[in-house]
């Protein structure tokens, strides 16, 4: 049977959402001029940054949190900093989930985008230099039409992705309501106290989410690969 929300699996799924929300957004934003270096360039140390951005695919996710709590923490570097800027250590904080999500989503972001770019290089940005657009007007008006589906399906995975998070969540936030607890995090503490109902109630949302998710995108490349083919 599942039961009816309780107002703090409310609150956590909420907490998710907007994670999943600002860590998409911020991703995209910060990790396109990474992908198109990496589609676009030829230096030899191509393969170790991807080799670097691709780690948390296989890194166990308490590895990747616990290295994090260190350095986020006030004796790491990144905590140390923060306090010289009059701030506080990130670890147990919204703060410091936004940045470990976006650490352990790298991969979900910067794949897609890089294959996105690679697609849409060659002849297409050759024939708008002929027209004089510079760099900038090329990846506006060329790339990034043409990169519409990578950038989508990154989207949808790295939004998805972090609405599953666990581990690094944990080690980085703690269990904390309203600050740091996550809709998976509730979910775990649900079936600990055996409280299945309640635990069946929040995981049903992440599915139907995750579903709807995968299928927007699926749906949206299908209409891409159709539109594409026509003359």
């Amino acid at each position: 049977m599942i039961s009816w929300f309780s107002s703090s699996d409310a609150g956590a799924l909420l907490l998710s959402l907007k994670l999943a929300s600002i860590n998409t957004l911020l991703l995209l934003l910060l990790t396109a001029p990474l992908a198109w270096w990496l589609a676009r360039t030829r230096c030899r140390l191509r393969p170790v940054i991807e080799a670097v951005v691709a780690l948390p695919l296989i890194l166990p996710p308490t590895v990747l949190g616990f290295y994090l709590l260190l350095f986020l923490g006030p004796n790491g570097w990144g905590g140390q900093l923060m306090q010289l800027l009059g701030g506080h250590p990130l670890t147990f904080s919204f703060a410091g989930l936004v940045i470990a999500s976006m650490i352990y989503s790298l991969p979900f972001a910067v794949q897609p985008l890089q294959n996105a770019f690679q697609s849409a290089g060659g002849r297409h940005l050759e024939v708008a230099a002929t027209l004089r657009a510079g760099p900038v007007d090329r990846f506006f008006s060329v790339t990034l039409p043409l990169a519409r589906r990578g950038i989508i399906t990154a989207a949808v995975l790295v939004f998805a992705h972090t609405l599953g998070e666990f581990g690094v969540i944990l080690m980085i936030g703690g269990n904390i309501p309203d600050v740091t607890q996550v809709a998976s995090i509730a979910i775990y503490d649900h079936v600990e106290a055996l409280d299945y109902s309640a635990a069946h109630s929040l995981s049903i949302i992440l599915v139907a989410i995750a579903f709807t998710l995968l299928l927007g995108v699926y749906t949206l490349n299908r209409r891409f690969r159709l539109l594409g083919s026509n003359p």
